[in-house]
This record gives C-alpha cells, structure tokens and sequence, in this order.
C-alpha cells in the first residue's frame, strides 16, 4: 500500500523544479497579454452543481464528469471548462451591466477521459471572455488576443483556424436534417469519416443536391480564397451572412496585423455544443490536439437566466509547454538562483551576505557547507 501512495492515480501529475518555475512564467506572461486588453480576473468554484454542466448546458458528456455528492444530496461536479461557470456569474453579478464585460481566468479543469486516451485528467487552463458584445468586432478582438497571448509567451510557429458553425447549420436546415442528425454528421465529417457521413444522409433520405453540397464541406479549409468558395457554393440566407461574418473578421484581423496566423476551417467541430457561430482553434507543432479553443456562445448565459451575446476561448496550458518544449523555445524571465554557503563560525557573515543578495532581487539559497 506504501509503494502505491508515492505515485499519482492515472492522468494527474506532479510538477516540480524548472518545469514549475517555467509554467509560471508562461502563466505570468499570457495573464499579461490579458490585463494589457482590458480583461480582468474572475475566479469561480472548483465544483458546481451538475446543471451548470448538465446535456442542456451543450457542455462536457455526463459519463466525463467528476460527480459526488454533499451533504444535502445535492449532485455536484468537479468543472470540466470555465465558460459555462463564468456565464453562471455573469448572469448572476451583472444582471444589469450595460457594458461589454471582460473577464480572464486561471485554474485546472477536471475531464474523467479514458487512460487510452493518454490526456491529463486534471489540466491547467487559462482564457478570456467577452460578454455583451455581438459585433464582428468582438470576434476579432479575441483572435487577436489569441495570437498575441501566445505569441508573448514566446510561440510564434503556429495557426489560428476559424469557423463558422452558422454555415454548415445554414445548409443542414435547407436540407430538413434535425438537430441530432445535424451533430452526428458535423463528427462524422470533422472525423474525416465520409462514408459514415454519406450512409447517414442516405439514410436519412437527403437528396443528392444537399447530399453533394454537404459531403463537399469538407473541403472548404485553406486560406482566404476558401471562403469566396465556400460563398459560391451555396443559396441559402444563413450560410452566406455566416462567410459574410468571416470576411468581416478577416479584414478587422488585417488591421490588428496577424493575418499570416489566419486560416480557415468551415467543418470546424467542438465538443461543446454551447457555441453558436464563430468558433476557432490554434494549432503547432508537438501536439497532437489544438492548444486553444474559443468561440461565440450567444445563447448560453440565457439557460442562467440573462441573455447575452457572449465569446471566449481557453488556452490549453501544459500542451501549450509541451509544444514549446518540443520547439525548443527557451522562456525569458526565469530567475536563476545564487547559493551562498556558511559554516557554523561565519553563519552570521554568510546571511547578511545573503539579505543584502536578496533586497537586490536575486533568489538566494542559504546552504550549510560540508565539514566543519
């Protein structure tokens, strides 16, 4: 039993020494980014209830969640994200703001994946979110931050690829395809499964016309040229104001001058069927999963009782680090430390030395010499 205890249970981890130090100061840096755009810190529970997460909210499957019980009988959850939490506050605090409110956050999220899986368990998250804002504006605005959040941290080899749920939405209901089946296939196609896509539709008794027009989807990804495209393609209202809001952001990233981050991705997926319409992810390389993750939520402070257009993204701290360290980016900032040593006649001589060290700034160990 002894031996079993100095080891972690599957998916958490300890971090310690340089590796801390380092995290930190990445921390430290993106929270800087944040503060520089107005954001400011928000700190909610560790665990909710269960509705705040629940199969209505859109957020994370039950069968992931962390779920116990208090007291009372009240089911409660570890969180597995922060949005849903945030918007619970601010549909709570700021009922009656009439201002855009900018939030950024920091802490670990709890997801009970499979060991398969090999993802942590416990993570570390940092992100911002804009609520009362619907304008195209907003959306760019938190691209933007994205890109100079990570870029600050000291990545610069990675892509910001944005999406609008609203296209492929706009098609689905030209087609008469229910909100499940609009799902299944919008993972069937993220997963690059075509025939699984196909079979559904066929089964489903879509004609070949919206057929065609929604397999082809997939291929409507690259630069800014894909959504001219992507325009093309299709007749409905809603697809083309959703490629008309793209265009829109676009051009606003030009003017914060990150457009070379830019690409775009119109079969864009998320877990988190709380979004609503632009939605985007950053990737590079070292990882296999996307490093942030954001998007519109217009209708999720709603289910806590306050509609407002809202939009957010989380950054993905430790694939974040893995990435930097797989890319050799060395992190500036972080102190090195200065061992003053003593023996036990000069103890006195060795901490004034050490004070005076540490009132310059220095990080100082105060370590007994061998011997005598």
């Amino acid at each position: 039993m002894n031996r079993q205890l100095v080891h972690t249970p599957e998916g958490v981890r300890d971090i310690y020494g340089d590796e801390k130090e380092i995290k930190m100061e990445v921390e430290r840096l993106l929270h800087e980014k944040f503060l520089s755009y107005g954001y400011r810190d928000i700190q909610t529970p560790t665990f909710e209830f269960f509705d705040v997460f629940s199969k209505e909210v859109g957020t994370t499957p039950s069968k992931e969640l962390y779920k116990f019980f208090d007291k009372e009988g009240n089911t409660l959850v570890l969180r597995p994200d922060f949005t849903p939490s945030i918007a619970r506050c601010a549909a709570k605090y700021f009922m009656d703001e009439a201002v855009p409110i900018r939030f950024c956050y920091q802490g670990n999220t709890f997801i009970n994946t499979s060991n398969l899986q090999g993802k942590l368990k416990e993570a570390t998250q940092m992100g911002a979110e804009l609520v009362g804002d619907a304008s195209v504006h907003a959306d760019a605005e938190m691209i933007a931050l994205t890109i100079e959040a990570l870029l600050h941290a000291g990545l610069h080899d990675f892509q910001v690829s944005i999406g609008n749920l609203e296209y492929f939405k706009g098609i689905c209901a030209e087609a008469g395809l229910d909100e499940e089946t609009e799902l299944t296939l919008r993972e069937l196609i993220s997963g690059k499964n075509y025939f699984g896509a196909e079979d559904l539709l066929i089964h489903k008794n879509v004609s070949l016309k919206d057929k065609e027009l929604l397999l082809k989807t997939s291929d409507l990804f690259g630069s800014v040229e894909a959504l001219e495209e992507a325009g093309k393609a299709v007749n409905n209202s809603r697809s083309k104001h959703a490629i008309e809001r793209l265009e829109q952001v676009y051009n606003i990233l030009c003017d914060y001058g990150v457009e070379k981050y830019i690409s775009f991705d119109l079969t864009m997926l998320s877990k988190y069927n709380y979004y609503t319409g632009i939605i985007f992810k950053a990737y590079t390389y070292g990882v296999g999963d996307a490093i942030v993750k954001g998007g519109r939520y217009d209708t999720l402070l709603g289910r806590f009782g306050k509609e407002s257009p809202s939009i957010g993204f989380m950054i993905a701290v430790d694939d974040l680090l893995l990435a930097m360290n797989r890319q050799n980016i060395t992190v500036k900032g972080i102190e090195k430390r200065t061992r003053v040593t003593y023996h036990a006649d000069n103890f006195k001589k060795a901490l004034n030395e050490a004070k005076k060290l540490r009132a310059d700034g220095y990080y100082v160990e105060l370590v007994q010499a061998e011997g005598k």
